[in-house]
């Protein structure tokens, strides 16, 4: 009989041990998790929408878990108070011009508060003070935006599926220039000819100048641009004298 109370003793006992230290390991996490243990301020920020923020979410500042999400309260029918406990170790580089905004820790994670950086020269923001908020973008919203960009892709694919089929086909100025080889030919046919028109007419105007009518008028012309050239010449050596005298 003694042997049995003192193992139920024993058991009772660790049971016991047991639950105190899980008790304890429980109060350290939430503890750490709720900043029970950090020096802390508050901050707040209002919002239209949390987008699913709660309590005891986390604060991130730079990507760093700077604080957590201490309290929400719907102020009226459009406006929700978020009031946040920071680390007092963060203080001096939160600003008074930076801004809380409400992300995801991840592509699909839980809702998170995120400070972006202010300006150097801005003050630091005291405890109990307000900073400027800005709206999260909506998860359905983006869905809603994706369903019409994708339904105009799908529009132009159709179109350009039509367009190509009738130049195919032959239908239309482009289809006809492509598949009628009657007008490719007409078309390097012009091609030809425009380069035989270039060549006459330079030859007619090489015939031109050798006509003693029009050759006193082409040797004016040589004339005058050599000696424009000669001018532009005697300028850039006059320019190039004076700096080197100043030298």
């Amino acid at each position: 009989m003694d042997t049995h109370t003192q193992k139920f003793k024993v058991r009772l006992g660790l049971f016991i041990a047991g639950g105190i230290v899980l008790f304890v390991v429980a109060i350290f996490l939430i503890g750490r998790q709720k900043n029970l243990f950090n020096p802390v301020y508050k901050l707040s920020a209002t919002f239209h929408n949390v987008s699913g923020l709660q309590v005891g979410s986390n604060i991130r500042f730079s990507g760093i878990n700077v604080g957590t999400v201490d309290n929400i309260t719907i102020i009226n029918d459009s406006t929700v108070r978020v009031d946040m406990l920071i680390k007092k170790n963060v203080q001096q580089f939160i600003k008074t011009d930076c801004e809380a905004g409400i992300g995801s820790a991840g592509i699909i994670g839980d809702r998170i508060l995120i400070i972006t950086q202010g300006s150097n020269s801005a003050h630091s923001a005291k405890s109990e003070q307000h900073i400027a908020s800005k709206e999260p973008v909506e998860a359905d919203a983006i869905m809603t935006s994706l369903n019409v960009t994708a339904g105009n892709a799908a529009v132009i694919t159709d179109q350009l599926s039509e367009i190509m089929i009738k130049i195919n086909s032959g239908n239309g100025t482009l289809g006809r220039l492509i598949q009628d080889s009657t007008i490719a030919e007409n078309i390097n046919q012009t091609i030809v000819n425009l380069k035989k028109s270039s060549n006459g007419l330079n030859e007619n105007m090489n015939a031109a100048k050798s006509n003693f009518l029009l050759k006193g008028y082409y040797k004016k012309k040589e004339k005058a641009a050599e000696k424009k050239k000669d001018a532009a010449e005697d300028k850039k050596a006059g320019e190039q004298k004076i700096k080197n005298d100043n030298k």
